[in-house]
């Protein structure tokens, strides 16, 4: 088994890419502009799992690409620094790496390129799994996947510090209240994990409509509320979780099986690390995606097109992938035991994450 679900693809023999100053024209050979400079803001940590498969392309693709540069910053910076190069006219990103959170907040905004139906014969669906294309239908025609897993919430615990973990929702909030400030969750307009506790409560607590953020979580921000206040602070980045619960500051941290995983499988916490459930979870949907600023030259966007259908191919999707040894049982035939649920669409996932920011974290957010 492996570390995620990524996105499956099929080895495609042709694809023609058609693009013409950012619309459907001629075929075009993207050498024939000279090389560019591949500039990517990474806002997810997609870098960690990708950064081979761009690599790997430079390296085939001279003629295309002299560059690539890579930086990172906080999700929700993203959109305010895009849309300044965007109303100056001179946008200096062509590829972005997000998430659900900055990759929904931009899609709602109209600052991204839209792929499809567009690009639907570049990138079929047929190669997604089930989750990608759940994933990509979530992206509303502006995302592309490019790693995908069943998500969370899953909670990681130090077994050492945490004998007995909590069984259930109520016994979660009883511990919580019982060791304050050894729980811990990210801010989850820059978490997926953050994310996952916001969006999976709903149907651990049996809400009225977990679809629904705003009229339908009436539990579950009660319930944040109530755990907030023994929360000591909300970090703006996963990162900050997992350097605290390697130190032994937090206890209990929210996770998704990829915030499970691949700090385990890099050291960033101990491997003796353990995972509970509680019941009635179902799983949400996670993932990374790489999008397209709108603002960016034909011949640049030529080559990121051409370099995410590279990221697709089966020999490159294959570096995305953990060791086996880092699985969890919990994590086996999980479709049998859980349901998989889709995230909330784009206005929905922004509604909740604006609701938490008000209502839950407000003056407990801590930047870093």
């Amino acid at each position: 088994m492996r570390q995620r679900k990524p996105v499956h693809v099929a080895l495609v023999a042709a694809l023609l890419l058609t693009l013409v100053a950012g619309g459907p024209g001629a075929i075009r050979d993207g050498a024939a502009q000279g090389p560019i400079t591949i500039s990517i803001v990474d806002v997810s940590g997609d870098l960690s799992s990708t950064r081979a498969i761009i690599e790997n392309y430079q390296k085939a693709n001279p003629q295309k690409v002299k560059a690539v540069n890579f930086q990172r910053a906080p999700a929700p910076e993203l959109p305010a620094k895009i849309k300044a190069q965007q109303d100056a006219g001179r946008v200096d990103v062509n590829l972005l790496l997000i998430g659900q959170d900055a990759g929904s907040v931009m899609a709602a905004a109209g600052q991204l390129v839209k792929l499809f139906p567009q690009y639907d014969s570049l990138f079929p669906t047929n190669e997604l799994s089930d989750a990608g294309k759940v994933l990509q239908a979530e992206g509303e025609g502006f995302l592309l996947p490019s790693v995908v897993s069943n998500g969370g919430p899953v909670f990681i615990y130090n077994p050492g510090k945490v004998k007995q973990p909590p069984k259930s929702a109520d016994e979660l909030r009883a511990w919580v209240k019982a060791n304050p400030g050894k729980f811990m969750y990210a801010r989850p307009a820059n978490s997926g994990p953050g994310r996952s506790i916001i969006c999976g409560l709903p149907y651990i607590l049996g809400d009225k409509n977990p679809r629904d953020p705003l009229a339908g979580w009436d539990k579950t921000w009660a319930f944040l509320k109530d755990v907030g206040e023994s929360v000591e602070y909300y970090p703006t980045g996963t990162a900050i979780t997992l350097k605290e619960f390697a130190e032994g500051t937090r206890w209990i941290i929210a996770g998704i099986m990829e915030w499970d995983m691949k700090p385990r499988a890099e050291g960033t916490i101990p491997p003796d690390s353990k995972i509970f459930l509680l019941p009635g979870t179902s799983f949400v949907i996670d993932g990374h995606y790489w999008a397209i600023p709108k603002g960016i030259s034909a011949a640049e966007q030529e080559v990121i097109l051409d370099l995410m259908k590279f990221m697709r191919r089966p020999d490159q999707q294959v570096l995305t992938k953990l060791v086996q040894e880092h699985w969890r049982p919990e994590y086996t035939d999980m479709e049998k035991k859980y349901k998989i649920v889709p995230q909330l669409p784009v206005k929905d996932l922004v509604a909740a994450m604006d609701r938490w920011d008000k209502e839950v974290g407000a003056q407990r957010i801590k930047k870093f």
